[in-house]
């Protein structure tokens, strides 16, 4: 006896669970029911769960009988040339899709080879494992899964070629890659994806070796001629936009170039690049504090009369300008309406950005790296060909992550270049290191990917030989450009007068209990003198009841509202943010009374 559920509703119970499955697995593969039926029978519960609901995540998998599939070699042939459809493998119970609780009773296998009388599934390819992305990397199956995940996550991240309109897009923060490439070394999902319409990255010599300790920790060396040449430059969009907004009364937003009369207004240099409808021209080059569409807004708040008094029309100035730290070519200025009929205007910036030390480039194995620094062609490795590489990788990079299939598409972008082809690196079915090293011997190489290298600067050979080899490189978006950050002196927030926070707000970086830490153990401790005085204050306290007490400057006297007659008051320095913590213990009446070191 087993209780039935349908979609976790109960319906009743079965004597005999096993043979009510077998009839609802049956009649689906016959095509009486419908193909997104799951069924799962748990013998600890003795529950039969039968799944309908949409949404579930499904997959497809052959049907296995007796150790062998049921989709045949025929089926496959019929199929490629168009006799078969997949809705007809359905039909005829060669395929069927599984849900997360079927495959609980299903037994897998990945390939043909590994089937046995006992295997229920197994998959239509071995890459069906993986996701879209996990699937571009190459040669995937050398690499351990963590670096696998790392390489997926990394590549969402890469700039490309993301949209073939996007002229006309209005897109925040995206990135554009001057010169995309496909890469050399491909896997079967580059071809399902199209990923030629949407390439992120660029083929690359690289030389596996270490540069005067440059690249140390994951950083990368990267030729100066390579960039010059165009290697990793790109463009990067940010749009701005202002719309006039109503307000009650009858008030509303003007997009103009500010009267001198309204409140807040900036200097006549600042508004300079707005045209006579208080917006900006195309193909102008602003800079930080720069006015990009010129607003008023009617006053935040209206006294009881000023509503009614039409000499007052006095307006703010609301204008959109650029941030601490910004600066570009205005790109597209585009005029529109928003959902409410009002005008909406949108200004996108452009900006050229060249790759510098501290940007980041990725291969699709997880080996991720910044530019540590950039050297001039001359003063390069080159090859006994004179080839210069593009990029110098860290050898230390591979032992501890294991990434061979980092190292074996530096082989097979190697052969692909020579041979001119694309090289296979699918996941479970790429072309063997065998075939790519007897392939490279026929082009003259050492058939492991060493080449004997000499010294740019010096010209003398090298005493070891260097692998190298091409390989498909990928420029992220975190550019060293958008991250750059310094604050001496600057705005303050109003609550604990601590230093702003974030980069446009021109804020600090915090410096916690743990940096601390480091400074004192750098023997640089009287630097935090100066780091925790951010908010420092001092505070005239009372020594009779150890409350704050009040300071009037235009007598230069200091009371305590609480003892009248105490005169006692001592000015003691202190973080305000503590300040602000003993008011908010006296919101909550607790009693925070100040001990005077010598007074008790």
């Amino acid at each position: 006896m087993a209780d039935v559920f349908l979609d976790h509703k109960y319906l009743g119970t079965v004597e005999s669970p096993r043979e009510f499955i077998a009839s609802i697995v049956s009649e689906r593969r016959q095509g009486k029911m419908s193909a997104h039926v799951n069924v799962l029978y748990d013998e600890s519960l003795e529950s039969v769960y039968v799944e309908t609901a949409k949404g579930r995540s499904v997959r497809p998998l052959i049907v296995v009988k007796n150790g062998k599939p049921l989709l045949t070699g025929e089926h496959i042939a019929k199929l490629q040339s168009n006799e078969l459809t997949w809705k007809e493998l359905l039909k005829q119970g060669l395929l069927e899709f599984l849900d997360a609780s079927e495959e609980e009773m299903a037994l897998v296998a990945l390939e043909e080879s590994d089937l046995t009388p006992e295997h229920t599934h197994l998959e239509i390819a071995s890459i069906d494992i993986f996701g879209i992305i996990a699937a571009l990397v190459p040669f995937g199956d050398f690499n351990p899964g963590a670096r696998l995940l790392q390489g997926a996550k990394n590549q969402k991240q890469a700039m490309g070629f993301y949209a073939a309109n996007f002229f006309m897009r209005m897109d925040m923060d995206t990135s554009l890659l001057h010169y995309p490439q496909r890469p050399v070394v491909t896997t079967l999902l580059y071809d399902i994806i199209d990923y030629d319409k949407h390439p992120s990255g660029m083929n690359a010599t690289v030389a596996v070796m270490s540069y005067k300790g440059y690249n140390m920790e994951d950083a990368i060396v990267v030729n100066e001629g390579s960039i010059q040449r165009g290697f990793g430059r790109s463009t990067y969009y940010r749009p701005t936009k202002a719309e006039e907004l109503r307000y009650s009364g009858g008030l509303m937003d003007e997009i103009s170039i500010p009267d001198k009369d309204a409140k807040g207004y900036r200097s006549e240099h600042d508004y300079r690049f707005l045209d006579e409808d208080g917006i900006i021209g195309p193909e102008a080059r602003v800079a930080e504090g720069d006015v990009i569409i010129g607003k008023t807004s009617p006053p935040r708040f209206l006294s009881g009369m000023d509503e009614y008094n039409l000499v007052t029309n006095y307006r703010r100035e609301s204008s959109m300008s650029l941030k601490h730290g910004e600066e570009g070519v205005v790109d597209f200025v585009m005029l529109t309406e928003n959902e409410e009929g009002n005008k909406l205007v949108q200004v996108r910036l452009r900006d050229n950005r060249i790759p510098e030390i501290g940007d980041k480039f990725i291969s699709r194995h997880g080996q991720k790296g910044v530019v540590a620094t950039i050297v001039k062609a001359a003063d390069m490795p080159f090859s006994e060909h004179g080839i210069v590489p593009d990029l110098l990788f860290s050898p230390h990079g591979i032992p501890s992550r294991m990434t061979v299939g980092h190292l074996l598409e530096l082989l097979g972008g190697k052969v692909g270049a020579l041979s001119g082809r694309y090289v296979d690196g699918t996941i479970f079915s790429n072309e063997a290191e065998r075939d790519l090293r007897d392939e490279l011997k026929k082009f003259g190489f050492k058939e492991n990917g060493c080449e004997i290298m000499c010294n740019g600067e010096t010209g003398e050979r090298m005493h070891v030989e260097i692998y190298v080899g091409n390989m498909y490189y990928l420029r992220l978006k975190h550019m060293v450009a958008n991250k750059m950050q310094s604050r001496a002196r600057g705005p303050i927030q109003l609550l604990t007068r601590q230093p702003t926070e974030g980069k446009a707000k021109e804020g600090g970086l915090r410096l916690g209990e743990m940096e601390k830490d480091t400074f004192v153990a750098h023997g640089a401790s009287m630097l935090l003198k100066e780091r925790f005085d951010s908010d420092k204050t001092t505070i005239p306290v009372c020594e009779n009841c150890g409350l704050i007490a009040v300071y009037d400057s235009r007598k230069n006297v200091a009371s305590c509202p609480v003892c009248k007659d105490a005169t006692e008051i001592s000015h003691v320095d202190m973080s305000y943010a503590f300040k602000l913590f003993m008011d908010e213990l006296k919101s909550l009446t607790i009693y925070p009374k100040m001990k005077l070191r010598g007074k008790y």
